[in-house]
């Protein structure tokens, strides 16, 4: 079979097995957050911190909730880093650089796990279990409550609650990420991936000198690294390493799993509002966008320009032979399109064109199929635009889903599109700018543009992959990267919690002749037009000069 054939067969097999959860899997994240009793554990959770389950909260309270949990998270998980000498199972690695330590405690509470440190030299197991795999679990979870507060936006009518954040905190943790990745750890287990408490194991070289492979518990943080659309490795090499994703069979349920979330979402939606075929366009959306840039990065890699790899045949620096470039863009297709990170080979090594095909996926907003909670509300927020530039077109207020988008959701909406391309310009042609920026750059020219465009991308996405060529340790990187992360995740969030509270405000209007229709190929022929129409106004300018010269040349 040649690697064409193989990859045909893997994009078959992830295909049917998303479409065969995608109903049972839709359906139960649709009951989880409907439903009106509450498990017995969460009942002593809420006893414990006080909280009641069946408040309401208006859509600033609602906020205030995500904002203070994911403050107090950042100074936790920071505080556990510098403590690490004192930690159990630190096996002599000293406290975190507190730079290194302020930007992974940003960048994995916004579950974006931008990684500026060597994983299995600098974390100790405790700081690694008891740190960032909690907030592996913690940050999903933040996403998939915020999503279904929009959700009930739409939704409900004449009223200023959205639902309590702690019930949706508590209930997307416990009952949905948590058995999952215990049962898919399981799995990874069995498909060879270590889990181990030791620090490594002894080996001697062929010359005869003693060296030591890292261990870690390796599985465990495997299953919601990608379930919840984390990324961060445990391994320097991410899934590429052998320990973390050591055959096929591993590679394509690591990617599964990153993808299944976030695609059942779609049909959580179309139940929740009453009307299944409204998450079926947004999910043709998300799938004709995926396969289109999968297309191409594919293409790109099997038909390189450069001299190299015209000789080799084939774009293989950077790719393990054991998946080879097939699976390789399969993957940082997948880990782009959602806000996941993980990879199982080196973007930086990719071809102009095929490094571009990831970038423009994460430029594009990451909604094809986006992260946990995240690319279901990002989707939402560009329907809203959709529908206000189709009511300019005909001259009408513009409605979606019996709610009129006046002046206040537009803005809302806006200002949750804008966030991302505001930090990601300003962040990279800030970094530009220096004297200094060269000298972190694994490459000059266009290649090297397209590292720190990547990299304040990947940032205010909170996808966390890289060009790997930049070093970016020093104090302007690790301040402005953790910043972007930040804003990226936080003003989306503000603003779709207001947009949500706004439209929970409003009645539903009943439709009309004149009322554009979002359940056909219309409105979703609008609505991916507009993700891309975004995403060409705003950065065509600096891929021109990236990933389009390089591809040329």
């Amino acid at each position: 079979m040649t690697d064409f054939e193989a990859g045909l067969a893997q994009v078959g097999i992830l295909l049917v097995t998303l479409a065969l959860v995608y109903r049972p899997l839709g359906d139960y994240l649709a009951h989880v957050f409907t439903s009106e009793k509450d498990l017995k554990v969460e009942r002593g959770l809420y006893r414990l911190f006080r909280v009641d389950p069946k408040s309401g909260q208006r859509w600033v309270t609602y906020a205030q909730g995500v904002l203070g949990f994911s403050l107090v998270s950042i100074v936790v998980l920071y505080l556990l880093q510098r403590l690490q000498p004192f930690l159990p199972l630190n096996f002599g690695r000293g406290a975190v650089d507190p730079g290194v330590a302020f930007n992974t405690a940003v960048s994995f509470v916004t579950n974006t796990n931008w990684q500026s440190y060597v994983p299995e030299t600098t974390m100790g197991h405790v700081v690694q279990m008891a740190g960032l795999t909690v907030q592996n679990f913690l940050s999903a979870g933040v996403g998939l409550a915020v999503a279904m507060a929009l959700v009930r936006g739409f939704v409900r009518s004449r009223t200023d609650r959205l639902g309590n954040f702690w019930v949706d905190l508590t209930r997307g943790t416990i009952r949905v990420l948590l058995p999952m990745s215990f049962v898919f750890a399981i799995v990874l287990i069995a498909l060879g991936v270590t889990q181990s408490l030791h620090q490594g194991v002894a080996v001697t070289n062929p010359g005869g000198s003693r060296s030591t492979i890292a261990l870690a518990p390796t599985a465990s943080q495997e299953a919601i690294k990608e379930l919840g659309t984390n990324g961060g490795g445990i391994y320097n090499a991410n899934s590429a390493h052998p320990f973390e994703n050591p055959n096929s069979w591993s590679d394509l349920l690591e990617i599964f799993l990153l993808l299944c979330i976030p695609v059942s979402l779609t049909r959580t939606f179309g139940k929740m509002v009453g009307n299944r075929r409204q998450g079926y366009v947004l999910l043709s959306v998300m799938g004709v966008l995926w396969a289109g840039v999968l297309a191409v990065t594919w293409w790109a890699e099997a038909h390189p320009n450069g001299p190299a790899a015209l000789l080799a045949g084939a774009g293989m620096e950077g790719k393990e032979q054991r998946f080879g470039i097939s699976a390789s863009s399969l993957f940082a297709t997948s880990t782009t399109g959602t806000s996941t990170g993980a990879v199982n080979s080196m973007h930086d090594s990719f071809s102009g064109l095929g490094g571009g095909g990831p970038l423009l996926n994460i430029l594009l907003g990451e909604v094809s199929p986006g992260g946990v909670g995240t690319g279901l509300y990002g989707i939402l927020v560009l329907a809203v635009i959709a529908m206000f530039l189709a009511g300019l077109m005909v001259g009408r207020t513009p409605e979606y889903l019996g709610k009129k988008l006046g002046r206040r959701e537009v803005t809302a909406a806006a200002v949750s599109m804008l966030a991302m391309p505001t930090v990601v310009l300003l962040g990279a042609g800030l970094a530009l700018t220096f004297k200094s920026t060269p000298g972190y750059l694994g490459n000059n020219g266009g290649h090297g543009l397209s590292e720190v465009l990547y990299a304040y991308a990947s940032a205010g996405n909170n996808n966390g992959s890289a060009f790997a060529g930049i070093t970016a340790t020093s104090p302007w990187f690790q301040s402005s990267l953790a910043v972007a992360m930040a804003i990226g995740r936080f003003v989306p969030i503000l603003a779709t919690l207001c947009l949500a509270g706004s439209l929970a405000g409003q009645k539903k209007v009943p439709e009309t002749a004149g009322t554009l229709p979002t359940t056909g190929p219309l409105f979703a022929s609008m609505l991916g037009g507009t993700v891309v129409l975004v995403a060409a106004l705003t950065f065509i300018p600096a891929l021109a000069l990236g990933p389009i010269a390089e591809a040329l040349a």
